[in-house]
């Protein structure tokens, strides 16, 4: 594996402790050796997505989201469903990735940690928004790890071994090429 390879994390939910944060700090605390990851705190900051403000100068936060996803080798994300789709805010985070070509062809995956039965409507959806960014999903890498309530210790991090191996093997992958 390369090393000094940066993996962006994107959370799909404002809420503070969701499962997909979890999923993610976890993640980075699992990371291999050689791969540094970034958790993206800037969704609640967002605007409204506009095509009209989608010029330059762009709004600082669209700024710096697109400047992060620049810097990162690989993407990361673990979102919700609400309503069987992707949360408003999170697709809003995604509309700004479109006018951009920050996200094309660069290796993305995501980490469903829907309880069993839950979030094919969020993965669809996500699925589809992704093509039209020109990201480069590798089906390997993206996986169902519902979190299980009883395996986060105080730290807010997954302790059980499995899942941890798990999301240790999802970053390799993102980050092989």
């Amino acid at each position: 594996m390369p090393t000094n390879r940066h993996v962006l994390l994107l959370p799909g939910s404002l809420r503070t402790g969701s499962s997909n944060h979890t999923v993610l700090h976890t993640a980075a605390a699992v990371a291999p050796e050689g791969v540094t990851t970034t958790l993206y705190t800037g969704l609640g900051g967002l605007p409204h997505f506009n095509p009209d403000d989608d010029a330059a100068p762009l709004p600082a936060p669209v700024a710096a989201l697109r400047e992060a996803i620049t810097a990162a080798d690989a993407i990361l994300v673990c979102a919700p469903e609400y309503a069987g789709t992707l949360p408003g805010s999170f697709k809003n985070l995604l509309d700004w990735t479109v006018g951009g070509v920050e996200i094309s062809d660069k290796p993305t995956a995501w980490i469903n940690a829907a309880n069993p039965g839950r979030g094919q409507g969020a993965e669809a959806t996500l699925r589809m928004v992704l093509d039209y960014t020109g990201a480069a999903v590798l089906e390997e890498a993206c996986v169902r790890i519902p979190v299980d309530r009883d395996s986060v210790g105080p730290d807010g991090v997954i302790t059980d071994p499995a899942v941890r191996e798990q999301l240790a093997r999802v970053l390799t992958l993102l980050t092989a090429g």
